[in-house]
């Protein structure tokens, strides 16, 4: 097969890119970073550089393929997030329309038919004889990323957070660093590794009648249960997942410049992980578990935690 793979050499496109090169299917890996190009080459695959935003652009590089697998990175530059999604959205499917491309795999999130504002889906189910398969994958392991510098509790912010929510014995015993968000604590939810995803996807592209939607999960825990191994992994094992109010939340993003709807949307796709309604239809769907668990990941977490 011909296949179409966005979201450049990304956390779920790159071992997305070569599970189907090792599976014999040409794949062109679009991207709007030039300095790509050659890691794309040296997968076998063939990179096409240009932006989502070019309806043209994406039209030329869909011509002949069989099927694709389409995600809509975040731009923190969008002050109207919902809007550029929907019209990442419509290009897709536009080139999907001109190309003739019969098979379509949307990633989304597993809150977003719980959130307005972050659902976009519906774009995807606009034309005729396209069978399209909406990946809802859970909390991504890499998240944690994201919260390195937070973990580490440095500085005076970090003794200000440790003081605040763990109290003087655990600033007192240099025990600083926390995990925060509007959900966290026992909150239950399911954590997926991106390997997992782009297996999930990787069979969804080739599947002639794939399940219209599909939850993609690696393993269920509360918060504090995660914040736990990855404590552990690096040294910290009192390490907490604390959770905060909404408004909180909310204030604590506009602090960091995080445009308001963008913050607004987080907050709300938050609140529904922490409400467990995220949790209840991830169950009902019955989706298996995926094979990376969170303490695999935690080894890679924290060689790179450690590195900086």
């Amino acid at each position: 097969m011909k296949i179409i793979v966005t979201g450049s050499l990304g956390n779920i496109s790159k071992p997305l890119t070569s599970l189907l090169v090792s599976q014999g299917h040409a794949v062109t890996v679009i991207s709007s970073d030039p300095k790509k190009m050659d890691a794309i080459t040296a997968m076998h695959a063939k990179p096409a550089i240009g932006s989502l935003e070019d309806a043209t652009f994406l039209t030329n590089t869909f011509a002949g393929a069989d099927a694709l697998y389409a995600m809509i990175p975040m731009d923190f530059a969008q002050t109207d997030q919902q809007a550029y999604m929907r019209r990442i959205a419509r290009n897709y499917m536009q080139a999907v329309k001109t190309a003739g491309i019969k098979r379509v795999v949307v990633l989304s999130g597993w809150a977003a038919n719980l959130v307005s504002a972050e659902n976009v889906e519906n774009e995807f189910e606009q034309i005729q004889g396209v069978t399209v398969c909406v990946l809802r994958p859970a909390y991504f392991y890499t998240n944690f990323y994201f919260s390195a510098n937070m973990i580490r509790g440095k500085g005076f912010m970090g003794k200000l957070l440790a003081l605040r929510y763990l109290g003087l014995g655990a600033l007192l015993r240099g025990r600083t660093g926390l995990l925060l968000g509007n959900f966290g604590g026992d909150d239950r939810i399911v954590f997926v590794s991106p390997v997992d995803i782009a297996a999930t996807a990787a069979e969804a592209l080739q599947s002639p009648a794939p399940d219209r939607v599909r939850y993609v999960g690696s393993e269920e825990m509360t918060c504090n249960e995660a914040a736990a191994i990855i404590g552990a992994s690096i040294g910290k094992p009192w390490l907490q997942w604390v959770r905060i109010s909404d408004k909180q939340m909310l204030q604590g993003l506009k602090m960091a410049k995080m445009p308001q709807q963008l913050a607004e949307t987080m907050v709300a796709m938050q609140a529904a992980m922490h409400s467990g309604k995220a949790l209840e239809q991830f169950h009902l769907h019955q989706p298996p578990m995926g094979n990376v668990k969170l303490a695999a990941f935690a080894r890679e977490f924290a060689a790179a935690y450690n590195h900086k």
